[in-house]
Parts: structure tokens; sequence; C-alpha cells
């Protein structure tokens, strides 16, 4: 066996350079300095006696070898996790460190609802929560920056293992006043496709809410322009359209001080499961269960 091998942390450092594309995003995602991570990946091409980056002043671009030594990083870091995972598995359950990646439609209306139970019943419990859209989370769950992912389904998620946490139904939210007058429960036939604001694309609340209202016409027609619930709540209140909003944004308290009206929404399926998600045949399997219990209990 050879003496020099490669560390996990040159490996982590190539990857996030190819991940961000940028030196100096690849070591802020790292939590080191632009020469640190660049002197590792110098170290780590000296190391193979190859060349894996090709660096110009405003271009980083991966030699073809540099793409699949990218691919088998991915590889081995991820059995580094697991073999992480392996050793917390035998210990207490959640009484360890946890990284936990939350959709934003998610972290801001059931996070503080949790949170405070969760420090006091599990004060072992190091939870480190990153908010990110659904896209990004499942890569950082599928690259092993994460353990486990809070979100929303249906979504392709790859390979997971699942736990139900909540069923969270979706209202349709009206200006105040509004000429319709809508009822206690909203058709998708009320809902005018030249006046819907939705959330701009990578938010997969956009997808369930068009699924729900099952109107394709509507897909191509809704205004994707809000970057958050919160900017779409202020736009109808504004009276500049109207939005889809899910029950637990409700519940905590994203109207109040507007004069926004949401009513539920009407049809078979009229809203998105909430679950947690990780990899499948993680051995922290159990403790993700456990987690979940927790994430219901709230």
């Amino acid at each position: 066996m050879s003496t020099y091998l490669p560390t996990i942390k040159q490996l982590q450092y190539l990857v996030a350079l190819h991940e961000h594309g940028h030196f100096g995003h690849a070591a802020e995602a790292s939590f080191v300095s632009q020469s640190t991570l660049s002197a590792g990946i110098r170290e780590l091409e000296s190391l193979l006696g190859v060349t894996l980056v090709e660096r110009s002043r405003r271009v980083v671009r991966f030699t073809p070898l540099g793409e699949r030594v990218v691919a088998k990083a991915h590889r081995l870091l991820r059995e580094a996790e697991e073999l992480s995972d392996l050793v917390q598995a035998s210990g207490k359950p959640l009484s360890s460190e946890l990284r936990m990646s939350v959709i934003p439609t998610i972290a801001p209306f059931m996070l503080p609802r949790i949170l405070p139970r969760l420090r006091k019943d599990r004060p072992a419990l190091k939870l480190f929560l990153r908010e990110e859209t659904t896209d990004h989370a499942l890569e950082s769950l599928h690259h092993g920056r994460a353990d486990c992912v809070l979100m929303a389904l249906p979504f392709a998620t790859g390979e997971v293992e699942c736990e139900h946490i909540a069923t969270d139904r979706l209202f349709v939210a009206f200006p105040k006043n509004d000429p319709r007058d809508p009822p206690d429960q909203v058709p998708p036939s009320m809902i005018d496709e030249g006046r819907l604001l939705m959330l701009e694309d990578g938010h997969c609340l956009k997808d369930h809410a068009l699924a729900a209202c099952n109107r394709p016409e509507l897909r191509a027609s809704a205004t994707m322009i809000g970057t958050s619930l919160h900017t779409l709540v202020q736009m109808v209140d504004n009276g500049l359209g109207l939005t889809m909003l899910p029950e637990m944004a409700i519940d905590a308290g994203i109207l109040h001080n507007t004069e926004v009206v949401a009513r539920p929404l009407k049809g078979k399926t009229p809203g998105r499961e909430i679950a947690l998600i990780w990899r499948k045949n993680s051995p922290r399997g159990d403790e993700f269960r456990l987690l979940a219990e927790e994430l219901r209990a709230g």
C-alpha cells in the first residue's frame, strides 16, 4: 500500500471547488481561507502527480481526469460519513452531532415551535441546521453534507428512507374585499391564473400548489416572482394578486398585521406531506426515526 494517500480534507476541498466553481466561495463553504483551500488542492495534485484543475484569472476548469477524481472523491467521502455514522449510532440516540437541512417553506414556521422542546428533552443533541431549497438540500444529503432533510413530498428524492411528520393543507390567500368573496373552501377553478403569485423556481411548494390545483394552464400563467412566503403575503396585502400558503405558515402567524384573507383549497389532495428523509441503509436510521417521533410530537 502506498504510504502517500489523499487526505479526507484534501478531497473535501476538491469537491467544494467543483461544486462552487470558485476558490473563494469554496473556501467560505469549507470554513477555511482561500489560500488554505488552494494549497490543499495543490498538495493533492502534487501527491497524485497530475493536474486536476486548470486555473486562470477568471475560470476554474476541471480536467477530464479531475472530473473522474471528483466522482470518486464523492464516494470516498460518503464512505467516511457512513463510518462516522456507524460509530455515532453505537452510542445513546440523539446525543451527538446531527446536521439537518430544512427547506425554507418549513423552517421558519415549524422549527420555532419544535426546537425549544427538543433542546429541553434532548440536551446532549447538537443539532446543526441549514436552510436550503429542496434541490440543494437533497444534494447536501447525497453528498454527505447533511445527515437528514426535513422537506415536503411528493418530490424525486433518490434512494432514501422516509418518515411521515405531518400533512400540511394548502390555503388560497386573497386581498381583503376581493370582489369574488372567497367561499369557505376555494375550488381550483376560482383561481385566476393572471393574478396568481408563486415562489420562484427552486421551491417545491410551487409544484405542490400547482399539482393540487390540477390545472395545467396555471403552470404556464402563474407569475413566479416571490423569493419567500413573507414576500408573497405582502404583495397580496397590497392588492397585487393572490397566492397559496401552507397551513403551518398561517398557524405560525404569517398573516398577522395584514388584511389578507386565507381559505382552504378544495380538492382531493389539497396539501403536501411533511417528511424526514435520510440516506437509504444509514446506520443511524433508528436515530432518525426517533427524531421523526420528536418532530411529530411538536
